[in-house]
C-alpha cells in the first residue's frame, strides 16, 4: 500500500497540513531523522532525506502521534484510516 513516490509524499504532507500540526523540512542532525515538538505541534524532518526517507520519517511520526482528523478531507481521512489499519496489522 505504501508507495515511495513524490505523489504519496504529497498526500502525506497534505494530510498533515489539514491536521493541527505544521510540517517543516529543516537542516539538522536529528538522530532519528526527525524532531517532533508536541507542545507547539511542529514536525521537523531532515531536508536532506531522500523521498523514501521522508516518507519513512512521516510514517514513524504518524505511528506515534495521533492527529485530529476533524478537518480532514474525505481523501485524507481515508488515507489516515488506511495507515492506522496497516499499523495495527504490522
Amino acid at each position: 500500500m505504501i508507495k515511495y513516490t513524490t505523489t504519496f509524499l504529497t498526500k502525506l504532507e497534505d494530510m498533515i497540513a489539514e491536521s493541527d500540526y505544521v510540517l517543516r523540512y529543516e537542516k539538522g542532525n536529528f538522530k532519528s531523522g526527525y524532531c517532533l515538538l508536541r507542545e507547539q505541534k511542529i514536525m521537523i524532518i531532515n531536508k536532506f532525506f531522500t523521498t523514501e526517507g521522508k516518507i519513512n520519517a512521516l510514517l514513524e511520526i504518524l505511528k506515534n502521534t495521533p492527529l485530529d482528523g476533524t478537518r480532514f478531507t474525505e481523501k485524507s481521512k481515508k488515507l489516515y484510516d488506511e495507515l492506522s489499519q496497516a499499523e495495527v496489522k504490522a
